[in-house]
């Protein structure tokens, strides 16, 4: 069940990560005034799929103490990692993001370190 955890934890992050970013996108750019930018930010924040993204975020926080209280964090830890992955994947296929072979190199070496780190 912990691994449920973990994975749901994951998941959620990566919505806040999109949500916020398709909202940020949509929004106006923040202006030089200060004044200005508080009133962007407060905008972004009142937003509804920003408040979910928000309300994804603290679950996640509370799904990944419990799962915690079964796993050991080096074990747990580096599966959060595929948070990179699956953020660079959806961010291609949502907002048209290039995947360059740097990027996919990258995600190579993140799977290939949450596999060898996650043994032991």
């Amino acid at each position: 069940m912990s691994y449920a955890y973990v994975a749901v934890s994951i998941s959620l992050m990566v919505y806040c990560q999109l949500v916020i970013k398709w909202q940020v996108a949509s929004a106006v750019a923040f202006p030089e005034n200060a004044a200005s930018r508080l009133g962007v930010a407060i905008g972004l924040l009142i937003n509804p799929w920003v408040i979910s993204a928000l309300a994804a975020a603290m679950l996640a926080a509370v799904l990944w103490m419990a799962a915690l209280t079964k796993l050991d964090l080096s074990r747990a830890y580096p599966l959060v990692s595929l948070s990179f992955v699956a953020v660079m994947f959806a961010s291609a296929w949502l907002f048209q993001e290039p995947l360059t072979g740097l990027k996919l190199a990258g995600v190579a070496l993140i799977c290939l370190g949450v596999a060898i780190g996650s043994q032991g």
